[in-house]
């Protein structure tokens, strides 16, 4: 298949950018068949900001304490629990399912 370079615009700045042979190729050899929606500079922002759903901010997230059902001791955890199922540690937590 023979590419050439198409001109797109970013969907966050607005913005038209290139996107070249080399990058059309680099896409199809990965098996990506979907243009990309932002320029270069945006998808770095995006990257180094966290901002493709994954949780880089941590400390954000709310935590919860708790007693660990398994070994008695006070830890927390990032969910609420409702009282009708036990709630380990993290260190019991991958003890129990490492047996699995």
């Amino acid at each position: 298949m023979t590419y050439q370079d198409i001109i797109l615009q970013c969907s966050d700045c607005g913005y038209d950018f290139e996107f070249t042979v080399s990058e059309q190729e680099f896409y199809a050899s990965k098996g990506l068949t979907n243009n990309p929606k932002r320029c270069k500079s945006c998808r770095n922002a995006r990257k180094n900001s966290g901002g493709y759903g994954g949780r880089n901010d941590r400390s954000s997230r709310k935590m919860y304490d708790v007693v660990c059902s398994n070994c008695g001791i006070n830890t927390q955890v990032p969910f609420q629990p409702s009282g009708d199922r036990p709630v380990l540690c993290k260190e019991c937590y991958s003890n129990s399912s490492s047996r699995r």
